[in-house]
């Protein structure tokens, strides 16, 4: 192929690098990328480390130490899944609905969980939370929570007048139904099962089981590798649907595929800590404003490490300075609920 010619007296362009990416208007907003999620992983391992070890009674070394810390480590999971699988969701469920002030959450399926909670407590009692536990009952609820979804956006997102607002406004008059249906049911139990299911409806680490965790784990990698896979063609979503249709895009199927993979994820959130309302609203907004692209294989990992700082500080600062037993929801809700009102009251600067 002949070289490219120039005019005389007028330098030739400088050939492109092969290390710059489009990701990024200028090496300046790479660099400072790299920085960011360095810091945000150094700060995540600094917080992972006061989990296993601050208030610990034992010396450190000692046998007792070591079997305290593995203990620990289980919570430590936990707070990776629900992380990853809170962040991930949302800034997909934002991306393919347009919206950054909706999360998964509208759709009801926390509303689905409080409901299946306090079934169970009705009509079994106070021994309806045992029978929700274990490994059976957990993968249980998942598929129901999985079930409720895809039936919901299957049947609305296939009908002749496909609407995703459509989609959302159902889901939110469903949610205030079950929500409904589960307050009614609460006020007939007794005071001792009532206390027994609201420690069932608060968000905390300590509802999961480590027996969960061969279930959840790999269901949480398995869908949000597949949303990172998916990184190109959710740029393309964010668009909006007329762009995307004009660019060769099957935005209905897209759209469709993204959201079932995001009620995976919620649905093995809910079910292993119970609802955490503003977790997901929380950490994608800081995801927004740190990151210095739109494009999502750049904004996945940094919503995930963040929601991992964001989870485990308030779990560290529960446990050890309130001596909480690791019900993160009550930080979580007060500073996400926080920011969701100055995300409304400042939209048009953020």
């Amino acid at each position: 192929m002949p070289e490219p010619r120039t005019l005389p007296g007028v330098a030739a362009a400088p050939p492109a690098r092969a290390d710059r990416t489009d990701a990024f208007r200028t090496p300046r907003e790479q660099r400072r990328h790299r920085v960011l999620l360095c810091s945000l992983t150094a700060l995540a391992l600094v917080l992972a480390a006061l989990v296993l070890t601050w208030g610990n009674p034992l010396p450190f070394g000692t046998p007792g130490f070591r079997r305290i810390a593995q203990l620990r480590a289980t919570s430590l999971v936990v707070i990776a899944v629900v992380a990853v699988c809170q962040a991930t969701a949302t800034v997909a469920f934002q991306t393919v609905t347009g919206n950054r002030i909706v999360t998964p959450s509208v759709v009801g399926f926390e509303a689905l969980y409080v409901a299946l909670q306090t079934s169970a407590v009705y009509v079994l009692g106070a021994a309806g939370v045992v029978a929700l536990q274990g490994l059976p009952q957990f993968g249980l609820q998942v598929v129901l929570m999985v079930g409720f979804s895809l039936l919901l956006y299957g049947w609305l997102l296939s009908g002749r007048y496909a609407n995703l607002h459509v989609v959302l406004l159902i889901g939110i008059v469903l949610g205030g139904g079950l929500r409904s249906v589960a307050t009614f049911m609460q006020r007939l139990l007794t005071p001792s099962e009532f206390d027994v299911l609201t420690a069932r409806l608060f968000g905390s680490v300590a509802n999961a089981d480590a027996g969960y965790l061969p279930v959840a784990v790999p269901l949480c990698l398995l869908a949000a590798a597949a949303l990172w896979r998916s990184s190109a063609r959710l740029d393309v979503l964010a668009l909006g649907r007329d762009v995307a249709v004009t660019l060769g895009a099957n935005h209905r199927r897209d759209v469709l595929v993204t959201l079932s993979l995001v009620s995976v994820l919620m649905a093995v959130s809910t079910a292993l800590v119970g609802p955490m309302t503003f977790l997901g609203f929380l950490v994608a907004t800081l995801t927004y404003q740190l990151t210095p692209t739109h494009h999502h294989r750049h904004l996945f990992p940094v919503a995930a490490v963040s929601g991992f700082v964001v989870l485990a500080g308030a779990y560290v600062v529960l446990k050890n300075v309130f001596h909480a037993e690791g019900a993160v929801s009550i930080i979580i809700e007060a500073v996400g609920g926080t920011a969701f009102l100055v995300v409304l009251l400042r939209k048009g600067r953020l």
